[in-house]
């Protein structure tokens, strides 16, 4: 997560591909779901079909963080996925 550039995203998917492990995309997300380290940028990780997904601290601080990023965003869905 922490090679994931300000303003870029990954999918679930794309994380557990890096990973080494492609098809570990739900343990993934259930993993980020549980962090609390701000210096985890998990915010920047976002569901296979471009929409935001969960987060620890609630889907609305996920969207707060990702546009303060220049993450463009419509609908609780990424306008245009920014994939590093």
């Amino acid at each position: 997560m922490a090679q994931i550039p300000r303003g870029k995203v990954l999918t679930y998917k794309e994380a557990a591909q890096k990973a080494g492990s492609p098809r570990a995309f739900r343990a993934v997300g259930s993993i980020l779901n549980k962090n609390r380290n701000p210096k985890v940028f998990c915010h920047r990780v976002i569901r296979n079909d471009g929409k935001i997904g969960g987060f620890a601290f609630g889907s609305a601080r996920k969207v707060q963080k990702l546009k303060k990023e220049g993450v463009k965003i419509s609908r609780d869905e990424i306008v245009k996925i920014s994939l590093r």
